[in-house]
């Protein structure tokens, strides 16, 4: 796990820009997301959340600056990787079985397959039973709560999370939550969510996005004062 100095930016974005064709989705972002913040990314539709979140994840090229780890997402992604959990809005449509897929997270992080499997189940998701089933075929619900499980199992040192809970039944959202609230507080979480008012308990610090910008970047707390 790599080691970040005190006060020193997990995420370090400077004059961030990402256009698709003519269309500016980022326009000269910069921000610092820090060790140890649980942020609420939040904006309407189109605001630019998602496309932030993909390249920090190394996903896209990008002009300006932009350091995860203290290194370069688009040469260095197979290290950052390893210390970042991502749950996407939409899951992937992968059409191999549940049971390859935990062992392909296994072996990746080097977590035995029942500690994820155990984080699913509390979830609510009878995973033993859905084994042979290829992912792409499960549902919303259940696709959500295993994605969830294999970002929470690797005990990242970055929890990035897109709408995560979108697909969540009542019972298991509160497990979820239940779990974020009790996460390794030297870990950045960054929440990007539509419902502000479900997030608000977890988090200390608050990003807002519009058309591409930070248009609110407020700390409601210190975060060694969070009571989560």
């Amino acid at each position: 796990m790599t080691e970040i100095k005190k006060n020193t930016p997990v995420i370090r974005a400077i004059k961030l820009s990402k256009s698709f064709g003519k269309v500016e989705v980022l326009k000269q972002l910069s921000v610092d997301f820090n060790e140890g913040d649980r942020i609420a990314l939040v904006g309407q539709n189109g605001a630019g959340k998602t496309t932030l979140i993909r390249c920090i994840l190394g996903q896209y090229i990008f002009d300006g600056q932009l350091k995860v780890l203290d290194k370069d997402p688009r040469q260095q992604r197979v290290d950052i990787l390893k210390e970042v959990g991502f749950v996407p809005q939409i899951p992937p449509p992968l059409k191999i079985t549940v049971k390859e897929l935990l062992r392909f997270f296994s072996d990746l992080s080097n977590v035995p397959e029942e500690e994820y499997v155990d984080i699913a189940e509390k979830l609510g998701l009878q995973i033993k039973d859905s084994y042979n089933k290829p992912f792409v075929a499960l549902s919303g619900g259940m696709k959500q709560k295993l994605l969830v499980a294999f970002a929470l199992g690797k005990k990242p040192t970055v929890l990035l999370m897109d709408e995560p809970s979108a697909n969540l039944d009542p019972a298991a959202r509160e497990i979820f939550f239940d779990y974020l609230g009790k996460y390794n507080k030297e870990a950045l979480l960054v929440l990007s969510s539509h419902r502000m008012t479900e997030i608000e308990g977890l988090v200390n610090r608050v990003v807002e996005m519009d058309f591409g910008q930070i248009v609110l970047d407020k700390i409601l707390y210190p975060v060694e004062n969070m009571n989560v």
